[in-house]
């Protein structure tokens, strides 16, 4: 599974990846896979992205200049492919914090992910 992550330019649905697994022949089951992301994913070594579709979508966290993984991130996702970018939000934390703020929470957290199509599926 990890191989399949690895190889993949984006994000991809389990059943995207499953299906990538038996296009190699490997013998694994859709259940192993779900399961396996949820393992990847609750150990910070994949990002997931929930799809405008609802479906959740993973990806191998990229080491930073550091070589540690980032612990949080923002994303562009091609819609069409799943084609992703890394992008920072400095605003998008300062606004989340302060509105939290401004409603007496602590210890947020948000997620944000931008869809749209990469330059290959440009129209």
């Amino acid at each position: 599974i990890d191989g399949a992550l690895a190889a993949a330019d984006g994000f991809r649905t389990a059943q995207a990846l499953f299906d990538e697994l038996r296009r190699r022949r490997q013998a694994v089951g859709l259940t192993t896979v779900y399961r396996h992301l949820k393992r990847l994913a609750e150990d910070g070594a994949v990002d997931v992205v929930i799809r405008p579709d609802g479906e959740a979508a993973y990806r191998l966290c990229g080491p930073t200049s550091s070589g540690v993984p980032e612990q949080h991130h923002h994303h562009l996702v091609c819609r069409t492919c799943g084609y992703s970018v890394e992008i920072e939000g400095p605003e998008v934390e300062a606004w989340a914090h302060r509105v939290a703020a401004d409603a007496g929470f602590v210890d947020v957290s948000h997620t944000l992910e931008i869809f749209g199509e990469c330059a290959r599926h440009e129209r």
